[in-house]
């Protein structure tokens, strides 16, 4: 008897959770993977708590139906606001990105001091205050609402983003926290600008990207839920499937720079309101 490959459902309100299922690729190859971008209905951050959470276990179900049977929310807006209201309204385990980075900040921070930066939605949900604070740190959250746009503009390196996000780091590193020493990048899309974000932050400072750090709750979390898969399965290359709410053809333009390899097959999904 053979054991079969598990499929993790990814969700994500947009492209950013695409740095995610990167992690998740890199460290466990031999699941399959089903991706479900919302993109007709992003921004989740101007949306209240029960329209993002209704939209979420609507994500939630449609990925189960798909076969997932370990849910992501890739998504830090959507875990900072809903990830009680989608773990009960989900019929799988449920890994949200909040408490791993706050998690893995707790584990690199001497100091137990930190900033994190994020969306406007997520700073103002303070969820990793609350998470980090719960581990006995001291935390900074500062909201940096022109990243997003400038990432997906692809101004990854561009001298505009680096001013901006100088700006930003700089307001965030200020008045008692110059001594913090961790930075966690509490949105999805700010992987894409951590090597601009390390020159530009203080020498001492640490880099959680909680993309990374939930990768690594999942496959913890995976040893204990689901049997190994066989050897000629890990040696066969993970099922990709992509689905998204709007413009399939503008999902594989700006998703393969989140992802960093094309995108070719993508799927329209309509959810019911």
């Amino acid at each position: 008897m053979t054991s079969r490959r598990p499929t993790i459902g990814v969700f994500d309100s947009g492209f950013g959770g695409l740095t995610v299922l990167k992690a998740l690729l890199e460290l466990i190859p031999d699941a399959d993977y089903a991706y479900f971008g919302d993109t007709a209905r992003l921004p989740y951050g101007s949306k209240s708590v029960e329209t993002v959470a209704r939209y979420a276990v609507e994500a939630a179900h449609f990925l189960e139906g798909s076969g997932a049977a370990l849910l992501v929310i890739a998504c830090n807006t959507a875990t900072a606001l809903a990830l009680d209201r989608i773990t009960a309204g989900a019929h799988v385990p449920v890994v949200g990105v909040v408490e791993p980075g706050a998690g893995a900040a707790a584990s690199v921070s001497a100091n137990k001091k930190v900033v994190v930066v994020g969306t406007e939605a997520t700073v103002s949900s303070h969820a990793y205050r609350k998470a980090l604070e719960a581990r006995g740190l001291s935390a900074r959250e500062k909201a940096c609402p022109l990243l997003v746009p400038l990432v997906e503009e692809g101004w990854v390196e561009h001298r505009v983003t680096e001013q901006v996000a100088g700006i930003y780091l700089g307001e965030a590193f200020a008045d008692g926290f110059q001594d913090a020493d961790t930075l966690v990048l509490g949105c999805t899309h700010y992987p894409l600008i951590k090597p601009l974000l390390h020159r530009i932050a203080p020498a001492h400072v640490s880099i959680v990207d909680s993309a990374e750090s939930t990768a690594r709750a999942v496959a913890g979390h995976l040893k204990n839920l689901l049997p190994p898969a066989v050897d000629q399965e890990r040696r066969s290359k993970p099922r990709l499937k992509f689905f998204a709410t709007d413009s399939v053809e503008k999902f594989r333009r700006l998703g393969q720079r989140f992802l960093g390899h094309p995108i070719e097959d993508v799927q329209h999904v309509d959810l019911k309101e």
